[in-house]
């Protein structure tokens, strides 16, 4: 405990937090009093934690970034009720936050020199290792996704448009986030295109939500490639049960295996599970892929600093092989290859907001989910929300969107036009049924 206590009576400057320990003694550090600012996100008041297993302090304070969330999963640690894991965690950021980063990473150059190494030869994604990755990630049970994320099944940053971001709705920001990088990718409908429709690559896919939701604002036909098997066979099963299937099609397969000639390309969430090692492979192969007169669109995490490296607790339990990149590696690449980058949006808070909202979902659903998998693995997944929120709440984590051209007369001579455009999609809305996947369809109706 004395690693751990020595931590904390110097992180702890605000707020309070007591410590129980497996022997039953109690350690209290901060000032305790109302210093608990409302942009942090948890709940205010004297968090109270207990460690239950004599291990458990060594544990935490040989790496926290790995030993907090081993702890939690375990049951060595335990947040005493009204508070929960998230409120612990967002507590512990904003005191580290004040403190500076350095307060939560690894010390010494020798041991971040080995967590950069060990990041580095885990962000090395041949095809064979790219897939596996993917299906660690994305073929997790159809329901549990379904207990936290929207009805689209959206699993990235949703756009919260109100100055007051609790005043809308999960799906409804999802939508308006569809609607935004629809915007940004300056589709046209055949009539405005001498009668053909445009051809649209969505890599990286999901669940098949924006593939479908451009075919349907645009009646464009779209190919969606993924690498998790369960996600394209939901893809495929909502295109059929809309009646675009021949319209919009979903491939179990690399992105680098794609071939033919696009009007537009869009990536959502993709970048992230790249690998820095092989950027130069994505746009290289992007690039030949899009016709001259194309656009791409990127939208991804990012670092709002320079490069760095992804902790070991996520590499180990959430995303193996992922790195959050820092737009100076996006771009430099990019331009290496032809690329030219018409427009940059830095999205801040939008991630916190859109990741407290699946956690107090997946809250919400603790006995069905603790039902499908366990409690450790219930445990797992609040951890890696709760982390992630603080992270773009407390950290320097934000959400870019990156607009590529290959010739700058592609896109129109002034921004109005993204505005413009996601204001018309977000008037429109959306057909309901799109959202749902059969079964779910059926129960609506």
């Amino acid at each position: 405990m004395y690693l751990l206590d020595k931590f904390l009576s110097k992180a702890i400057q605000h707020g309070r937090l007591t410590v129980t320990n497996h022997d039953g003694r109690e350690y209290c550090y901060g000032p305790g009093g109302a210093d608990y600012p409302p942009e942090v996100g948890g709940r205010p008041g004297p968090i109270r934690i207990r460690l239950t297993h004599r291990k458990a302090a060594h544990h935490i304070v040989r790496y926290p970034q790995l030993g907090a969330g081993e702890a939690f999963m375990w049951g060595w640690l335990e947040v005493e009720e009204p508070h929960d894991i998230r409120d612990m965690v967002l507590f512990v950021t904003m005191n580290a936050k004040r403190l500076g980063d350095a307060a939560l990473k690894p010390k010494g150059r020798l041991q971040t020199a080995l967590q950069r190494a060990v990041a580095k030869l885990d962000g090395i994604n041949l095809r064979g290792s790219a897939r596996k990755n993917a299906e660690h990630t994305y073929n997790l049970t159809r329901e549990l996704y379904e207990r936290f994320l929207d009805e689209d099944r959206q699993y990235t940053m949703a756009y919260y448009r109100e100055d007051d971001p609790s005043a809308t709705s999960l799906e409804q920001a999802q939508m308006d986030k569809k609607a935004h990088l629809a915007a940004k990718l300056c589709l046209k409908r055949p009539e405005d295109n001498g009668g053909k429709p445009m051809q649209v690559l969505d890599i990286g896919c999901g669940w098949g939500g924006f593939a479908l939701y451009l075919h349907q604002m645009y009646d464009c036909e779209v190919l969606g490639v993924a690498l998790a098997p369960d996600q394209i066979a939901f893809c495929k099963e909502r295109a059929k049960a809309a009646g675009v299937e021949d319209k919009v099609k979903f491939a179990l397969m690399d992105y680098r295996d794609v071939e033919g000639e696009f009007d537009r390309i869009s990536s959502v969430g993709l970048l992230e599970h790249v690998g820095t090692i092989h950027y130069p492979q994505f746009y290289e192969h992007t690039h030949r892929l899009l016709k001259p007169d194309g656009v791409m669109i990127s939208h991804c995490c990012g670092r709002a600093g320079p490069p760095g490296f992804t902790d070991a607790w996520t590499r180990k339990y959430i995303f193996p092989g992922g790195y959050i990149p820092a737009l100076s590696e996006l771009v430099t690449q990019s331009e290496k290859f032809g690329w030219q980058v018409m427009d940059v949006e830095a999205m801040r808070f939008h991630y916190c907001w859109t990741l407290k909202e699946w956690y107090e979902r997946t809250v919400m659903h603790r006995e069905e989910i603790t039902a499908m998998y366990d409690e450790q693995f219930y445990r797992m997944w609040l951890f890696y929300l709760a982390g992630a929120e603080q992270s773009f709440r407390n950290g320097t984590l934000v959400n870019w969107q990156l607009q590529y051209v290959k010739d700058r007369a592609a896109i129109p001579m002034t921004r109005e036009y993204i505005h413009e455009e996601s204001a018309r999609l977000r008037e429109r809305g959306e057909v309901p049924e799109w959202r749902f996947d059969p079964a779910l369809r059926e129960a609506a109706e």
